[in-house]
């Protein structure tokens, strides 16, 4: 089974051989986020281009010491101009990454989707989680865990082709997603029910390629064989899913928190569904998992661009 450290060693071998991704933080002068910064500067996956107030960036850096020799700072104090500046780096093609620093995530945001110099891409915003359990035999998505509150059929056709690229780089050729509900038949009292139905005749129609749809399944038919066979599901989904798409963002979010505290679940998480990838760390992640979030939006990036 792979795990974050091989994720890690992809985007160093891509650093290596192509030049290391360039992330601009907004708002930098946050000591977590700095933090994480060192550990990817350290494992050479990325180079950091620091937005925000240089002399509290610079005050963080020696306190955790970061070494700034080789890293571009831009003096910002404002942070709303510093989450335009560093979306701007994206926009004009001087970095590939956008990543969250001290600042609230909606003026991060607005930024991104600001229509001079944002990211749009015409899909939605979402969050995919990326998680590795000694219980499942490969990396699964859980998506919408952050940003779609109750998303419809059609936003949930864009999340799940938001997610296409990321899964496919990690290894997945073509994706499997699970649409999971609270039961595997289509109850017309249950809509969540009724979206999976209609996003499998999506793919059935051709309006969403590269993957195989399949659902309404409960989440112990999307990621145990054995469940799915004692209730005669036969889909290839079935125990195998890569990608778990959850009705709404409370399901997803317990899904989320359930894992990552009650399972020790090792995870890292982005925003997809603009022009390159967003990393919004929280305070309550845990160092590694910020690390891992880096490495997962350079990978994302670096598949994306081949």
């Amino acid at each position: 089974m792979i795990k974050f450290d091989e994720i890690i060693k992809y985007a160093q071998d891509y650093a290596n051989a192509m030049g290391p991704k360039k992330i601009a933080v907004a708002n930098a002068q946050d000591e977590d986020v700095l933090k994480a910064i060192k550990e990817a500067v350290n494992e050479n996956i990325c180079k950091p281009i620091l937005v925000g107030d240089a002399d509290k960036i610079t005050e963080l850096a020696e306190t955790i010491e970061l070494d700034l020799n080789n890293i571009d700072i831009i003096d910002e104090k404002d942070g709303n101009e510093a989450c335009r500046k560093a979306v701007e780096l994206v926009s004009s093609g001087k970095a590939d990454i956008v990543m969250k620093g001290l600042i609230d995530t909606s003026i991060i945001l607005k930024a991104v989707l600001d229509k001079e110099i944002g990211l749009r891409t015409g899909n939605v915003l979402s969050h995919a989680a990326v998680f590795s359990v000694d219980t499942y035999h490969k990396f699964f998505i859980v998506t919408d865990a952050a940003m779609s509150i109750a998303p419809d059929a059609e936003e949930k056709r864009q999340i799940i082709e938001n997610t296409l690229t990321l899964s496919r780089a990690l290894g997945a050729q073509l994706p499997k997603v699970a649409v999971i509900c609270a039961k595997e038949k289509v109850n017309p009292k249950m809509p969540a029910t009724l979206d999976a139905q209609e996003l499998v005749q999506m793919q059935k129609d051709g309006k969403i390629t590269g993957c195989i749809i399949e659902g309404p399944y409960a989440l112990d038919n999307a990621i145990s064989k054995e469940a799915a066979e004692v209730k005669g599901i036969k889909g290839e989904a079935a125990g195998d899913a890569d990608i778990l798409l959850m009705p709404d963002i409370e399901a997803g979010n317990i899904l989320y928190k359930a894992l990552t505290y009650l399972a020790n679940a090792e995870n890292a998480g982005i925003i997809l569904g603009a022009k390159a990838p967003i990393v919004l760390t929280s305070r309550a992640d845990s160092d590694k998992a910020k690390l891992n979030s880096i490495a997962l939006s350079v990978l994302c990036s670096s598949f994306k661009g081949e």
